[in-house]
């Protein structure tokens, strides 16, 4: 037996005016997914578990089958795994978006989603002037990096807030608070005037484009756990594909093989079809590979309902339609999202998600579309998310 997780990172959401009270799901035309949905088991699972943060972090922890409460500390040393940085006794990481600020106002979380050249290129420039054996800037993908600082663990009390929850307003009361903030939000301030010179911001902005205004410091956290191996929790090798630093380093975490496959991004212009043939691929060497697509979040914060709604249906055409006519022996598949992230908040919330198990072994439970609706009328529920990986790979 082989298996596939797919995340559909954020796709879940609440119902819209503009598509007459349908959630992105429900308005999706999705008919590989309605296909399999009949044949399948259909449900809700909470992969955020109570009081915790409702972010990928946890949520995709919960799906790759890893209880969050035991062994979820904060993400950007996750992140940082996934880009080679070491975290040692003493030190903390943060990630450190590039942000857009206007008159006070947090404009764009993600500088205009600004390419990984242009920013590895404003990293440079900030270690250059801030960077010192203190303070250590490191760049990732797009608008997503990484602040390390050594003999600071005092920073990682402050209180901070990710700048995707704050579309939209002043950033005055949503800035690093509270005891160890000072620094941070020293950082912050002096990065400006790096980037208000820098030529990239000077070009973007003959473009038209938004400018990385500032950086912006959340997410701390200092020495990660260790983790068991994924093999040796279930039994079976596995491999990830993703375009995002975050689910590349939970894979590392559990030991699992990160793919390299050309064209796959954290956006919307991601290769998916190739993705999914190199994913399935992959089983001939693996027992189980899990596909994260992000480009449905990236719509949520966005705001933009049809961008979330052509995200999911380029999914199910590209994605779905491959593992639905899989030619190898039995394939046992997951598909879900991560967490909700709803076109009217452009933030995630900790509410269940619909999940659809399917394959061999899995009872037909006579939904016919993957909707929240739908799988919240089946009565089949899961609260502890992180066991949705044990009713894929029951025997």
């Amino acid at each position: 037996m082989k298996y596939c997780v797919l995340i559909m990172d954020g796709a879940a959401g609440l119902p819209l005016p503009e598509y007459g009270g349908k959630t992105c799901l429900e308005q999706a035309r999705t008919p590989n997914l309605d296909a399999m949905v009949p044949e399948g088991t259909l449900g809700l699972v909470r992969t955020v578990p109570p009081g915790m943060e409702p972010s990928s972090a946890c949520a995709c922890m919960s799906v790759m089958g890893y209880d969050p409460v035991v062994y979820y500390r904060g993400r950007a040393a996750i992140e940082a795994r996934s880009l080679g940085i070491s975290v040692g006794e003493g030190e903390a990481v943060f990630r450190c978006n590039l942000v857009t600020l206007r008159d006070g106002i947090m404009q764009d979380y993600s500088a205009g989603h600004i390419s990984t050249a242009e920013a590895a290129d404003i990293i440079a420039a900030l270690n250059e002037r801030l960077g010192s054996d203190r303070v250590r800037f490191y760049p990732g993908v797009s608008y997503r990096h990484i602040c390390k600082l050594r003999g600071h663990e005092e920073t990682l009390q402050a209180v901070c807030t990710p700048p995707h929850d704050i579309p939209e307003k002043p950033v005055a009361g949503y800035l690093p608070r509270g005891n160890g903030s000072g620094l941070l939000r020293e950082l912050m301030t002096a990065s400006e005037p790096v980037l208000a010179a820098h030529p990239v911001n000077l070009a973007r902005r003959a473009r038209g484009e938004p400018a990385a205004s500032t950086i912006w410091l959340f997410w701390g956290t200092g020495k990660l756990p260790p983790m068991p191996p994924f093999r040796q929790v279930y039994g079976l090798s596995a491999a990830l594909t993703s375009g995002v630093d975050l689910l590349r380093g939970l894979a590392q975490m559990m030991d699992m093989e990160v793919l390299e496959i050309k064209g796959v991004t954290d956006a919307a212009d991601s290769d998916h079809a190739a993705q999914a043939e190199g994913a399935l691929s992959a089983l001939a060497r693996h027992d189980l590979v899990i596909i994260h697509i992000e480009a449905p979040d990236e719509a949520g914060h966005g705001g933009i309902a049809a961008e979330k709604v052509a995200a999911i249906e380029r999914i199910d055409a590209e994605v779905v339609r491959r593992l639905r006519s899989w030619k190898g022996d039995g394939l046992r598949v997951l598909v879900l999202p991560d967490h909700p992230t709803p076109i009217a908040t452009r933030t995630h919330n900790a509410e269940p998600v619909p999940f659809l198990l399917w394959g061999k072994g899995f009872t037909a439970g006579g939904a016919r579309r993957f909707t929240e609706a739908a799988a919240g009328r089946t009565g089949v529920s899961l609260e502890e998310g992180y066991k949705i990986m044990s009713r894929l790979v029951a025997a």
